[in-house]
């Protein structure tokens, strides 16, 4: 009995300690995996002790009162993960908060006038109408997007200023002390934000986009032989050898136009200028899904239980790997450069193989698919054909998105790539035209062993050795 029951008591803290381990694991690979979340963290803290002085320390707790509680909460709410965020977040707040101050002021003043009859009526008539306005504004896709946050503050303090100025006579003196210490948790928000291991969201995005390429990249030139795989084993493989990498750029459009608007109020650094070209990003990353709805459509084909037959693959075996294959290490040409921040033309040759075996995969449905007597059968491997052409397009468009995007960024041009072979080319010899000599001639002036020019040293220069062309 008594060993039963110590058993039946160890039982819950056996699970307890249990979960407590595994939430610090949890909480060991959630740092290991971005390391900036963990100085994110302290980043927050340092801000909000940083605030915390204007409450503890009396001569500046006697300037502004509780009024020096608003910039703590403001480190709360402005302080973000990115600069983009934070600054953005910090100036809609100290921007509405000054033209809500003012306004409410305003509307107090006027409703002032009117007496103690028609002073509560006009200030509910105000917040009325600019409750109304406000509201409506924060429908449009344009002001949702980078000020949502500044409408919600301006809403929220002109009815706090203008409402409880009908009570409180000191209502310019409120509003000052709302407005400095919304400036001071702003500032100081952004000043570490920025000055401590700052965290740029355009870089993030810029990194994604070329990552989001990359994974089509690799799909593509895996997809080849894992498809003929299938075809020489007679059944679909199974979904967890297959290469999804490519499935997390379905989902990908709202977090990039979020990280885009967030970008537009990050200060030049790096090299990424004012202004940058971000909506290029976005016309970049919308092709790039586009393609990967292209490979979504080929993947159902490879984990199809229908199949074409194996002699029917293997009419378009070779112009699809050819295909996949070209157009996956063009899109890998273009997210190395994309990364790189250069200008490079090495996906073109990748591009122009593509499409002449975009062609022959053409000429071979056109030729052999079309005389095969049983049509159900072509029909997957006809798709994929399609598909695989369709694929050839939508490379070529990345391409040409991409390099107007290194146009528009001042992308750096890349560094030639020079072989072996090109370097020993200079001391085999010079090619010179001659002058004076009708046709087609030129001189080819040849570097002869050190022996022999010691001989020809001497030789007048009609003997020097040449060899007309």
């Amino acid at each position: 009995m008594t060993s039963s029951n110590h058993e039946n008591a160890a039982g819950p803290l056996t699970r307890l300690w249990g979960k407590i381990v595994g939430f610090a694991l949890k909480l060991k690979k959630l740092g290991k995996d971005d390391p900036r979340r963990i100085i994110h963290s302290f980043k927050m803290g340092l801000a909000l002790t940083l605030v915390s002085i204007f409450y503890y320390f009396k001569p500046l707790y006697e300037g502004f009162g509780l009024a020096a509680m608003w910039a703590i909460l403001t480190v709360v709410v402005v302080f973000e993960f990115t600069v983009g965020s934070t600054l953005g977040r910090g100036l809609n707040r100290m921007l509405a908060t000054l033209t809500a101050a003012a306004l409410g002021i305003g509307a107090h003043r006027l409703a002032t006038l009117s007496g103690e009859t028609g002073e509560p009526i006009l200030i509910a008539l105000f917040v009325f109408i600019i409750a109304g306005i406000v509201t409506f504004l924060r429908f449009i896709p344009q002001i949702k997007a980078r000020y949502d946050y500044g409408m919600l503050i301006f809403l929220l303090t002109f009815c706090l200023i203008s409402v409880s100025g009908y009570r409180d006579e000191e209502v310019i003196e409120m509003a000052f002390e709302r407005l400095s210490t919304i400036v001071i948790g702003s500032c100081t928000s952004v000043i570490v934000c920025i000055f401590i291991c700052p965290v740029w969201i355009g870089v993030d995005l810029h990194n994604q986009i070329a990552t989001n390429i990359e994974k089509l990249g690799n799909f593509l030139e895996g997809y080849g032989e894992e498809y003929f795989k299938v075809s020489e084993e007679g059944q679909p493989r199974d979904k967890s050898s297959i290469l999804d990498g490519y499935k997390s750029v379905l989902s990908s459009s709202s977090k990039e136009e979020t990280m885009a608007n967030l970008a537009r109020w990050e200060p030049r650094h790096g090299k990424f200028r004012f202004r940058h070209p971000w909506k290029q990003y976005l016309k970049v990353g919308s092709i790039t899904r586009q393609c990967a709805f292209k490979l979504e459509a080929l993947n159902s084909y490879l984990i199809s239980e229908i199949q074409s037959p194996p002699e029917v693959r293997s009419i378009i075996q070779e112009a699809s790997t050819a295909v996949s294959s070209e157009c996956g290490k063009a899109l890998k040409e273009l997210a190395s450069a994309l990364r790189k921040m250069t200008k490079s033309s090495a996906a073109e040759p990748h591009i122009a193989t593509s499409k002449d075996a975009a062609e022959n995969l053409k000429s071979v449905i056109r030729s052999s698919l079309s005389k095969h007597d049983d049509i159900l059968q072509i029909i997957p491997a006809g798709a994929v054909a399609s598909l695989l052409c369709e694929v050839v397009k939508c490379t070529e468009e990345i391409a040409d998105a991409a390099h107007k995007l290194a146009s528009l960024a001042h992308f750096k041009n890349a560094k030639p790539k020079v072989t072996p072979e090109q370097k020993e080319l200079p001391s085999q010899g010079i090619v010179q035209p001659v002058s004076g000599i009708d046709g087609m001639h030129h001189v080819i002036t040849i570097n002869e062993p050190s022996q022999s020019l010691q001989e020809n040293r001497n030789l007048p220069p009609a003997m020097a050795p040449r060899m007309e062309v």
